[in-house]
């Protein structure tokens, strides 16, 4: 029998977006402004198609003026930054989200670092980036999916976390450090694993709350998780099963959820947990940069 609360991403989605959607309708009634998204993506990959619709769609929802720009697979990186430039002189654009990953012969850095920081709703300008690390995080952007993680984890163990150990298996720039960053900000004790730690395992059981991001499917196991710790799944991974003979893809986490659920206080599924809140995430950081906007004008 499970133990597990269930972390329901999706219900605490649509939650924000209510709040977001009001947000923006006041700040359309105040200040005759629409919090704007842009969204670039150059190529044709599936998986960034899907994550692009639902983005815009989103910003729809909450009431922004949503704008997609769709570039064939062999864009120049010339182009493309010509492209920023111009949306970071678009007073009506406050969100510039370049769809990762880009087409092999574009250099993403160049990319990320050419999107003004007062537009970088992803959180990857250094500046951005620089901010959050130092402890100044009010007027920075938090990358979306670790400030959604840190959003389920308050709801589950308040905003003070003295006392409490945080271990993240994974160190990318996406999710892990900034994660680790936010984690420190709320006093808990951090620990970052990745693929050269010794007895992962044994580290990964002595937290309090457990973060995977590291992107191998069901890595995670139920003996690998401290009783009654909070589980957060960010990976995403497609795996192939077969159902009466016939073979099916479906998404999992890196966290084998059925062995995992037994174990842990509280868990997020995969689909359902994390991906829902990504998104809210990226539209909360546009309303802010909107706001901002008239702040500054």
């Amino acid at each position: 029998m499970a133990s597990a609360v269930i972390i329901d991403g999706k219900a605490k989605a649509a939650e924000l977006s209510e709040s977001i959607a009001r947000d923006a309708a006041a700040l359309l009634a105040s200040d005759n402004l629409r919090p704007g998204l842009a969204v670039v993506i150059v190529g044709e990959d599936p998986a960034s198609q899907v994550y692009v619709r639902n983005k815009k769609r989103t910003a729809e929802n909450c009431g922004f003026h949503s704008v997609q720009h769709t570039l064939a697979p062999d864009t120049s990186q010339q182009d493309l930054l010509a492209l920023i430039d111009e949306l970071n002189n678009d007073k009506k654009i406050h969100g510039i989200l370049v769809q990762l990953p880009l087409p092999r012969h574009i250099d993403e850095l160049a990319v990320t670092q050419a999107i003004t920081p007062r537009k970088d709703v992803d959180g990857f300008h250094f500046l951005n980036i620089g901010k959050l690390t130092a402890g100044h995080s009010s007027d920075a952007f938090v990358p979306c999916t670790p400030a959604g993680c840190m959003l389920m984890i308050e709801d589950q163990l308040g905003k003070d976390l003295s006392g409490l150990n945080a271990v993240i298996i994974g160190r990318s720039n996406i999710v892990g450090k900034p994660m680790a960053s936010l984690l420190l900000q709320a006093n808990a004790t951090v620990t970052i694993c990745h693929s050269r730690t010794k007895d992962l395992k044994n580290v990964a059981r002595r937290a309090d709350i457990l973060v995977a991001a590291v992107g191998r499917a069901n890595m995670v196991s139920g003996d690998w998780i401290k009783p009654g710790a909070t589980v957060i799944d960010v990976g995403i991974n497609r795996v192939e099963i077969e159902v009466d003979g016939t073979k099916k893809s479906r998404l999992t986490g890196d966290v084998d959820f059925a062995s995992a659920v037994q174990v842990a206080g509280a868990i997020t599924p995969v689909p359902g947990g994390v991906g829902p809140m990504t998104i809210m995430m990226l539209m909360s950081n546009t309303l802010a940069s909107a706001r901002q906007a008239v702040s500054r004008d």
